[in-house]
């Protein structure tokens, strides 16, 4: 059995929650931005 809980808010990127519910607006816009690039850089 797992801890951690999934995500409901859906601002996480992941199916789990990773904390990002209490981000600002504005930096939430920039981990995801953050995440996206980093995903792009891994399926090179």
């Amino acid at each position: 059995m797992t801890d951690t809980q999934k995500c409901g808010c859906g601002r996480s990127p992941v199916e789990n929650c990773i904390g990002w519910h209490s981000l600002s607006e504005e930096d939430y816009e920039k981990k995801k931005a953050s995440y996206e690039e980093r995903q792009a850089q891994k399926s090179k």
